[in-house]
Formats: C-alpha cells, sequence, structure tokens
C-alpha cells in the first residue's frame, strides 16, 4: 500500500520591520524543519525570510517606517499596501495567517482578512504595549486572534487582565544570544594598569533618538572622565544613522571607535565593562548580557504632551511594582537600571551614576546580581528556545503538533 499523501500547510506570513523578519525566519525554520517540502509560505518580509524561501508581495521597505512624520508622509503608500496585503492573505486561503509585530499595519491586516474570512486562524506574533499604552487594544485584538505569541513573561497576565486573547510566553529572541554576549568574568574590572576601561554606547537606532541624545552624551562623558580618568569607547551603529552618529562626536572628551555589523556589535558587547544607552529594547539585550548601565531618554514635543495622560491601567496596577520605562525593570519590578528620562537627564548626575557602575562596589555588584535574576525570570517556564516553543504552539494551532 502506497503511504497517504498529505496536503500542503500553507502559512502566510507578515513582517514590517527587521526584528520581525528575523522572528519570522526562525519561525518559518522550525516549520520547515516539522512539515518539511509541505509548507507554502507567503506573505511579506524581509532578506531574513526571503532566505527561508518566502516571495515577498513587496519590499517590506515600504512599510518600515516609524514615527509619526515618516508615516503621514508615506500614508497613501501604507494603506495601499494593507488593503493588498489583506486581498492576497485572502485568496491564499492559509491554514494559519502570522502577523508579526508592527501592530499599526498588521491588525489592520487582520482585521480585514477576518471581517471576510471569519474561521481564519490568526496568529499575532510579538504583543503590543498594552500595559503601558492604551490598553483596550487587548479586548480588540481578541476578536481576531487565536493565539497571541509574548516575549515578555509578564504578558500572558496582562492580557488575561484585560481580556486580551489567549497568549503564551515564547521568550525573547535575545535569550538565544546570551551565551554569545555574556563574557564570563563580567563582575571583573580591569586593574588599574592593565587596560583601559571599556564603555559601550548606544544612543539609538532611530535618527531622532541620535540627534536628540549625542550631545548630552558627550556632556555625561566628560563628567565621567573627570570621575574615572581614561576610558575607551565603541558605538556599535546600524548603517542608516552611522552618519550621523559621525557628524555629532566632534566635541566628545573621546573619540570612540563606531563598529557596524551583528558580529562586531557582538564582539562590542563581549568586550564591554559597562553601557551608556538609550531607552529602549537594547537595555534588555544589556541586561541578560550581564553589561551594568544607565539608560537616558529625550523626548520630542509630542512626547512631552502623551507622557501626562500616561497611566498604568487600573486591572494591572497590582502587578505594577515599580514606575518604569525600562523593560530589564519592568520584568524585575524593580530599579534595577538608572532611567534619567527628559527633565532628569542631567549629564553631571548621569555621569555620576555611571562613575559608580565603573568601580567594583555596592552598585555594580547589585545590577549584576538583578541581571542573573532576569535571566532566571526570562527563562523560566521555558523547556527550549524561543523559535522552537512559536514553532509548536503554531502547529499545535495546525493540529500539526
Amino acid at each position: 500500500m502506497s503511504d497517504v499523501v498529505k496536503p500542503s500547510v500553507r502559512v502566510f506570513m507578515v513582517a514590517g520591520e527587521t526584528s520581525g523578519d528575523l522572528l519570522g525566519a526562525r519561525l518559518a525554520r522550525g516549520l520547515r524543519a516539522a512539515l518539511g517540502d509541505r509548507l507554502a509560505l507567503e506573505g511579506v518580509g524581509g532578506p531574513a525570510l526571503a532566505g527561508e524561501g518566502l516571495a515577498s508581495l513587496f519590499p517590506m521597505s515600504d512599510i518600515a517606517v516609524m514615527g509619526i512624520g515618516p508615516v503621514l508622509r508615506r500614508l497613501p503608500l501604507i494603506l495601499r499596501r494593507i488593503r493588498e496585503t489583506a486581498d492576497a492573505a485572502i485568496a491564499a486561503r492559509p491554514d494559519v495567517l502570522v502577523l508579526i509585530d508592527s501592530p499599526d499595519f498588521c491588525h489592520r491586516v487582520a482585521k480585514r482578512v477576518k471581517k471576510r474570512r471569519p474561521d481564519q486562524k490568526i496568529v499575532i506574533y510579538v504583543s503590543p504595549t498594552v500595559w503601558a499604552w492604551r490598553p483596550g487594544r487587548a479586548a480588540k485584538i481578541a476578536r481576531f486572534t487565536d493565539r497571541l505569541l509574548a516575549l515578555l513573561p509578564f504578558e500572558p497576565e496582562v492580557h488575561r487582565r484585560l481580556a486580551g486573547p489567549p497568549t503564551f510566553y515564547v521568550g525573547h529572541p535575545y535569550i538565544e544570544r546570551v551565551g554569545i554576549v555574556r563574557r564570563p568574568d563580567r563582575a571583573d574590572l580591569p586593574t588599574p594598569g592593565t587596560r583601559p576601561l571599556n564603555l559601550l554606547v548606544l544612543p539609538g537606532s532611530r535618527r531622532s533618538e541620535v540627534t536628540r541624545l549625542m550631545a548630552p552624551f558627550g556632556e555625561i562623558l566628560r563628567g565621567f572622565a573627570d570621575r574615572v580618568g581614561p576610558f575607551e569607547v565603541t558605538i556599535p551603529a546600524v548603517d542608516h544613522v552611522r552618519a550621523e552618529i559621525e557628524a555629532r562626536i566632534a566635541d566628545w572628551p573621546v573619540v570612540p571607535r563606531i563598529v557596524s555589523g551583528e558580529a562586531a556589535k557582538f564582539e562590542a558587547f563581549r568586550a564591554a565593562d559597562l553601557a551608556l544607552a538609550a531607552s529602549g529594547t537594547v537595555t534588555l539585550e544589556l541586561a541578560l548580557a550581564g553589561i551594568p548601565h544607565v539608560a537616558c531618554y529625550r523626548l520630542d514635543a509630542i512626547g512631552r504632551i502623551v507622557k501626562h495622560f500616561l497611566d498604568i491601567p487600573k486591572p494591572l496596577r497590582a502587578m505594577a511594582k515599580v514606575r518604569t520605562a525600562l523593560l530589564p525593570n519592568i520584568v524585575l519590578g524593580e530599579l534595577a537600571v538608572p532611567e534619567f528620562i527628559d527633565e532628569t537627564l542631567v549629564p553631571e548626575t548621569v555621569a555620576k551614576a555611571l562613575a559608580d557602575l565603573a568601580t567594583p562596589g555596592a552598585a555594580r555588584a547589585a545590577q549584576v546580581a538583578a541581571f542573573a535574576r532576569l535571566d532566571a525570570d526570562m527563562r523560566e517556564g521555558l523547556a527550549e528556545t524561543p523559535g522552537a516553543t512559536a514553532t509548536r504552539i503554531v502547529l499545535d494551532l495546525l493540529g500539526e503538533g
């Protein structure tokens, strides 16, 4: 008797930016390993998903925009791409539609698809920040989401309290590269006279962040130099802001080494003794790498208006142990990483906090210990890599587990 040939499994993926493209590629790789030639992959993505066999409907760069100004300038194109993506997903009749991050784009696609195909299985990969902004989105996305794959361990409980969709913690992709960027002797500082202190500086990946932070970072480094003496600075820069960074270091007290590319970034992380960073997901990356750091941010005019309307949603107040914008602090429930935002971004104050981490004292020891706890918290309940966990959940939804 000949073997029964199983039908193909059609998966339609949409990734709207680089981080989502990488998440999608890991998921596609896992699905390919489980399904083999039965996997039929379609949708929208970048180079990582292209490497897994996805022929994108259009260049991902068409929708990979952030900030009110850039979005408004490209709004007609973005709206057209939403319609085209939804129409293509409906025509493809996939077994599952996987929408990765980029909520302003992906959730509009999901609503269009669900309206015309109510039985379509939909997976949202990466929770929107309903725990920080617009909590009502949780209940709204529950209307069109069969599974939500969360990157942070507290997010399933957040969605439960906010009447969100069925949410599963799969782990953050940063967990997978801890072994690459963590140095075993991170707690040890260089012995005086052996080598200079190595400071990692991360002024952001967006041009707006770089333009607002480079001048105060220079002032912070001047105050830091007065306190600790000679040190070296390395800046891992993404290509689209490298020129902006290079144009703004002329008056810094030390000439930084600017590196590009993932391999050079990982090398810089391994070599770093401490870091000065823009507030953002990079603080979670630093914390999981065990690098003591402080974080800063300077809001734009719109951000200063919006922050006065932000508050912890009532259903989540019992969960919120600290008021903070930093992911390591949110996950830990403590102010492990000093943060200086807007009016508190006083260079002299930040320089002192950074200098406290440059000596083998209580501040540095406390952060190193907190980051060890963070690593344990981020891995709790995970028996496999984030990519493998996400793959398993999608296969279970498809009845292929």
